[in-house]
């Protein structure tokens, strides 16, 4: 190993013993480290930097401003011991972070999302079962696409329909109870899993066609190329599924739908919102709140329920 990723094997050591988890840092950084490597760099130079935080062209100003975010940070750590490492000033790249409008989707486009993952190849039929269960797992629950991911076979007690959710963005865990029909949907897939692949080498719930865990990297990807196939997420040229709506966005579907039906069955949204950021695995209810001011709909509903309450009746 070279004395640039002993360095970085160091530095993020010493991150996460101070309790950050640094998972996508991290692999940003050994890809900062090849960068510097290939081109002969034994130090971090800005110019450096800000040229590799800019590949390829066409990458969006905040993913850049990120990057080079990452690599300040292990930069500054490096020049304490040796100053020949320069540290990129802040006002480089800067970006303001903005949280891109989620997208809504219908009950018609999950459905149709399902139907495509029941269609892909799969030798076994493994992979088709697999995503089609991922899929409405994160739109039933809300689940963040990693929590579901990470999921082990004894997080899921299907007894009860709990799911044990373990030390996740916030380093929490959680239980997160899921409806009948749900508890049925995973305890079905249990059963054709164990049919369709008997020897796995993993404690996943949800596995592959080899039956390891599944990359997000490649639940990302395949679930941009289900979303283009059924005509929502167009594709750029030179891409091979462009731009649009995310697994993630399933999870922001999940929560303006329960807001939704909160509002409009006259329910005390302010009482019940503590509940529904727990439940999500938000750091704060402030986190919730932000639907609210994303979705055009549910800032609305809110605006007359609070013209409602102040003239004392009921939505």
């Amino acid at each position: 190993m070279s004395l640039l990723h002993n360095a970085l094997a160091e530095y993020l050591a010493f991150r996460r013993k101070l309790g950050t988890r640094l998972s996508e840092p991290g692999i940003t950084l050994i890809h900062f480290v090849d960068f510097l490597e290939n081109e002969g760099h034994q130090y971090i130079t800005t110019e450096a930097a800000v040229r590799w935080a800019t590949l390829p062209k066409g990458v969006q100003a905040a993913t850049c401003a990120r990057r080079l975010g990452h690599v300040r940070g292990f930069a500054r750590w490096l020049s304490a011991t040796d100053p020949r490492n320069q540290i990129p000033d802040r006002g480089i790249l800067h970006a303001r972070h903005r949280r891109p409008t989620p997208y809504i989707f219908s009950e018609l486009e999950i459905t149709e999302l399902m139907v495509q993952a029941a269609q892909l190849h799969s030798k076994a039929g493994l992979r088709s079962l697999t995503y089609v269960t991922l899929i409405g797992l994160l739109a039933s629950t809300g689940l963040r696409p990693g929590e579901a991911l990470k999921l082990d076979m004894s997080d899921v007690d299907f007894d009860k329909g709990i799911l044990l959710i373990r030390e996740t963005k916030f380093g929490k865990s959680r239980f997160v109870p899921v409806t009948d029909s749900t508890r049925a949907a995973l305890e079905r897939y249990a059963q054709q899993r164990r049919k369709l692949w008997r020897p796995t080498w993993t404690e996943a719930f949800l596995v592959s066609e080899n039956g390891k865990r599944i990359d997000g990297s490649t639940a990302r990807k395949t679930f941009a190329g289900l979303s283009r196939s059924i005509g929502i997420r167009a594709k750029v040229a030179n891409k091979r599924v462009g731009r649009g709506p995310r697994q993630q966005d399933l999870r922001h579907t999940f929560a303006t739908r329960k807001l939704i039906e909160w509002y409009r069955n006259g329910s005390d949204v302010t009482r019940m919102m503590p509940t529904l950021s727990t439940y999500l695995g938000h750091g704060s209810v402030h986190a919730t709140y932000w639907y609210i001011q994303a979705i055009p709909e549910l800032l609305q509903l809110a605006a007359q329920h609070s013209t409602v309450c102040a003239q004392g009746g009921r939505i």
